[in-house]
């Protein structure tokens, strides 16, 4: 059942998208960011254990939670975005193990017994599935401006003072004002990145 993107489609979500540093003056509607999710949610996690979590920070007041935690280069910019998004992970992931992953016993055990072992897997599939978010995002005509220059602690003592939710990165969303940006930056090539065994 392989299907392929048309070329049009490549386009959008990789050989032509760019990061996206400013912003029309244009809202994100509930409805895209629930039909993001949609498209996110389907990608892949070990144990499809899906311990990202995702705060969309639109109001003024939220912005300002935010705000102190911005470094000084990433502040004007996620301040006028219309839309920030909190890539966490969830600490207690694996309590939702029974739904998700209800053909094999123990997991949820396992990982409460093995923090290290659950903070690992919780970080690292969460950080897929913020990849994800910019993906879809991009499927669904947003320009996404992620981002890790920002006081982790800080976010989490603003956004999750509970602890359970530790925030990975962030990402500002919306419609992408490119207005003098300069040329996409260089990649690296196949044969410098890849090899085949």
């Amino acid at each position: 059942m392989t299907k392929l993107l048309s070329d049009a489609g490549m386009d959008l979500i990789f050989r032509e998208a760019r990061t996206a540093n400013a912003f029309l003056d244009r809202p994100v509607s509930e409805v895209t960011l629930r039909a993001l999710y949609d498209l996110l949610r389907n990608g892949p996690t070990s144990l499809n254990s899906c311990p990202g979590r995702f705060v969309f920070v639109t109001s003024a007041e939220a912005k300002k939670r935010l705000e102190p935690a911005l470094s000084e280069g990433n502040r004007a910019k996620t301040m006028a975005a219309p839309v920030t998004c909190i890539v966490a992970w969830d600490s207690r992931f694996f309590e939702h193990f029974g739904r998700l992953f209800p053909h094999r016993q123990g997991l949820k055990e396992r990982f409460e017994g093995d923090p290290a072992a659950a903070e690992t897997n919780a970080f690292r599939n969460s950080t897929l599935q913020g990849a994800y978010m910019i993906v879809a995002a991009r499927a669904v005509g947003l320009d996404c401006g992620p981002m890790s220059g920002f006081d982790n602690a800080k976010v989490d003592t603003a956004f999750f003072p509970d602890g359970r939710y530790r925030s990975n990165f962030i990402c500002n969303l919306g419609y992408g004002d490119f207005t003098g940006q300069a040329p996409r930056l260089a990649r690296l090539d196949f044969d410098e990145t890849c090899s085949i065994v």
